[in-house]
């Protein structure tokens, strides 16, 4: 299972936080498939790749209740944790950065927290994307003053567009990787 974090609603469609969904849009779009209403408060797609069955996800509980849906998803379609792949945005990473992890913390990453909280399990591979502005402070990601929720719910600059594009194919692939060849051999290419 590939789950693609962000917000429902045209008003977040292009917004930094919306990465996982973006990702997973162009994961359904190479395999041909639609997302439809799924048997929660998720739209998924079910597609095959190589010998795998395959359903990508999309939450509709907003971002900070992403949990609720992961948890209904995975029990509906019986998907271990090292089965489940997330993909969400990360504003510590600059713009365009990818890292893939086996497991562990949330990072501050609120759709990462409520899965992490509502599955009771740390242990599920996390693709992060990279959303960090670029250029200046690598500490410093985003603008001086905004505040974080302004700054991951603001849409991209212009000049970010090329970049952010390419990290969605990337993303993509490293997707592609993850299901063929498991989180070791993604992590080696995509890291």
């Amino acid at each position: 299972m590939i789950v693609g974090l962000g917000n429902v609603g045209r008003e977040y469609e292009a917004t930094r936080h919306n990465v996982g969904f973006m990702v997973v849009d162009e994961t359904a779009r190479r395999f041909k498939k639609k997302f439809v209403p799924g048997k929660g408060e998720y739209y998924l797609a079910k597609a095959s790749h190589i010998a795998d069955d395959l359903v990508i996800v999309k939450p509709t509980t907003y971002m900070n209740d992403s949990g609720i849906a992961v948890e209904a998803a995975t029990r509906s379609y019986g998907v271990s944790a090292e089965d489940l792949l997330v993909v969400c945005d990360d504003f510590n990473l600059p713009l365009g950065k990818l890292r893939l992890r086996k497991g562990g913390s949330d990072g501050g990453h609120n759709g990462l927290y409520s899965i992490i909280y509502h599955l009771n399990d740390d242990s599920f591979p996390r693709l992060r994307c990279g959303i960090g502005r670029t250029g200046g402070n690598p500490e410093e990601p985003h603008r001086r003053g905004e505040d974080m929720a302004d700054f991951v719910l603001s849409s991209f600059d212009a000049e970010e567009i090329p970049q952010v594009e390419k990290m969605v194919q990337s993303a993509a692939d490293a997707v592609f990787a993850f299901v063929a060849k498991g989180i070791g051999a993604a992590m080696n290419k995509f890291n």
